[in-house]
């Protein structure tokens, strides 16, 4: 099993109709199982790709 590193949480508000009604709404992180060093992690889209931009960069 694939350990969560990523302490990110879904970003909450609402969503607003032409009548202004107010609906709860979360957008959530966009979590992917990526391999680093041989080892399983979930991370962000975003975090995997700096990730992968300092392993080119080191």
């Amino acid at each position: 099993m694939a350990k969560k590193v990523s302490t990110k949480k879904p970003l909450s508000g609402n969503r607003r109709s032409h009548a202004l009604n107010a609906t709860k709404h979360a957008q959530k992180p966009n979590f992917q199982k990526v391999t680093i060093n041989g080892t399983k992690v979930v991370l962000t889209a975003r975090e995997a790709r700096t990730m992968k931009k300092e392993e080119e960069n080191a």
